[in-house]
């Protein structure tokens, strides 16, 4: 059984991993408008991804006999000034989204739940490898600058990613 603690904390990360895929999906429609089609692939792959950690989760806390109570999700940013502006604050999320889960597994070494111990240290592994694919892309915009080839060449780099459902746990 999940302790009380644990439980209330994986529901405010599991709301958090439900804002991430709704913030990506607004930032997918962002690229849509401006016709990157690549651009719109690989945040239609983050979508996916993060369903995907809310899915680990939700699933996590009823196999341990929690109950999952889902809140609201909070309206993301709609309006971006460039596709380096997006990558920026794709790579501020992610670091926001690195400190809640080491809160939780701050949590969970409080509780001394080594179960969700266990379980946490895949989306630990996860964030370092979510920051670094992040971070490659921000640093090829930002040698990009203003240049429209690169950008197109780019876009079609990453019209290349695909989505690969995780094993998570």
């Amino acid at each position: 059984m999940i302790n009380e603690k644990m439980e209330k904390a994986f529901l405010d990360q599991i709301n958090k991993e439900l804002y991430s895929e709704y913030l990506y999906l607004s930032m997918k429609a962002y690229f849509a408008n401006l016709n990157l089609q690549g651009f719109v692939n690989w945040m239609d792959v983050q979508v996916q991804e993060e369903h995907a950690h809310a899915m680990g989760m939700f699933d996590y806390v009823i196999e341990r006999g929690g109950r999952v109570i889902l809140e609201a999700i909070e309206k993301p940013e709609v309006d971006w000034q460039s596709p380096l502006e997006v990558f920026k604050a794709i790579l501020k999320h992610e670091e926001y989204v690195t400190s809640r889960i080491n809160a939780l597994m701050d949590v969970a070494e409080e509780t001394k739940d080594r179960a969700a111990i266990a379980f946490l240290n895949w989306y630990i592994k996860e964030q370092v490898e979510e920051e670094a694919n992040v971070g490659g892309v921000l640093a090829q915009l930002e040698l990009i600058g203003d240049d429209k080839n690169g950008l197109f060449a780019l876009d079609k780099e990453l019209a290349t990613r695909t989505f690969v459902q995780p094993v998570i746990g």
